[in-house]
This record gives structure tokens, sequence and C-alpha cells, in this order.
């Protein structure tokens, strides 16, 4: 089990950390897009950078390889696993390689080996996971990120809300039909993480200089 979780680990982070943004923005238009915007390899620079389009692609390509690496996590440890009890829950080995997983794709995304450590803020990689893993919670999310970005036309401000909005319906979800709990904790510390890594759209959010979409 040892071995088949070290493989989850290392599949994952290394799916993760392939730079779409930084290989379309190259392959594209010629450019390095972490010396653009704000540095970051992430659809949204992508989008301003190099065009609505490419950073769509680059979007749809950071979801593929999140939920990829979750769905390969289930594979290699599959729900005859085993499960095992903490606290009085019983708890799945191939939820906990989902999770596992899912957290070291984000942690590919935003820091990847394949671009020298500087990736995404985790955001799309985050809702890939979330579609594998609790797909209910990822679809609503991805509804609100949408609707809130198109509104607001800051990307920043959608992500943060709609992260938000998949964790508080993943609550409902997992007191009233039994829904892993451990999704509810993956949930919480990566909405949490989403939070931190955008600390600076934040306090340009509050002082009104926050960059908009086109």
């Amino acid at each position: 089990m040892i071995a088949e979780f070290i493989a989850v680990v290392v599949v994952a982070y290394l799916l993760g950390s392939i730079p779409f943004g930084l290989i379309i923005g190259k392959l594209k238009s010629g450019v390095d897009i972490r010396e653009y915007g704000s540095g970051k390899t992430g659809a949204t620079n992508v989008m301003r950078t190099v065009g609505t389009k490419l950073g769509i692609l680059t979007m749809v390509l950071d979801v593929v390889k999140a939920a990829g690496a979750v769905m390969l996590a289930t594979v290699i440890i599959d729900g005859g696993s085993g499960s095992f009890t903490i606290v009085g829950v019983s708890v799945h080995w191939h939820h906990v390689a989902q999770v596992v997983a899912g957290l070291a794709a984000i942690a590919g995304h935003n820091w990847p080996v394949f671009a020298k450590f500087k990736g995404g803020r985790g955001v799309t990689a985050y809702f890939g996971t979330l579609f594998a893993i609790f797909p209910p919670a990822g679809i609503f999310g991805a509804e609100v990120v949408a609707i809130a970005a198109l509104r607001s036309r800051h990307m920043s401000m959608g992500s943060i809300l709609g992260a938000s909005a998949a964790l508080c319906l993943m609550i409902p979800l997992t007191i009233l039909y039994g829904f892993p709990l451990i999704y509810l904790a993956y949930g919480s510390v990566v909405v949490a993480l989403l939070v931190y890594q955008h600390q600076d759209n934040i306090k340009r959010l509050r002082q009104g200089t926050e960059r908009r979409l086109w």
C-alpha cells in the first residue's frame, strides 16, 4: 500500500506540473507568460497575455490534467482496497488516494518542477480534481466562477467565490447524503490555500485596482 501511495503522489504531482499555459504561450505566441501580467502560468494570465481562446484552451487542459491525476489514483488504489476507522468514522483507502492525488496535482500546478516551480494559483486544477472527486460541487462551483467572473470581470473574485460555493455545497451533501467526510476536509484545506494564493488579488480588489478581464 505504501508503494501505491508513493506512485499516486509522484504521478499526480508530475501531471499537475505540466505547464500548459507556459507551453501554449511559447508555441502560439513565442512568449514566456511568466514575464507578463501576474507572472503566473494559469489560464487567466494566458488570457490576458496571448488571448481569450488560448486562455480557455489552457483552462481546459489544466482541468483535464488534474482530473486525470485523480482518476489514475482511483485505478492504482481502487474501491476494493479496504478501509480504516478514525475517530469512529470509516474511511476508504481509495478516497484517501483521490484526495492525496488532488493535493499533489494542485501542488504540481502551483509549483511545477517543469517550470522552475513557478506556476499558477491552483483554481483550475482544483476544479479538475472536484469534477473527478465530487462532481456536484465541481459543477456548481464552476457555474459560480463563470457568472461572478463575467459579471465583475474579475477572475480572482469569481475564483474565490466559486471555490467557496463548492465548499458550501459539500457541507449539506456530506451531512444529509453521506458523502465521504474526507472530501469535505479536502475542500476546506484547498479553499484555504486558494484564498492564501490570492492574497495580492484580494488586496487589489479592496483597493479597487484589481486587473479586469479583457
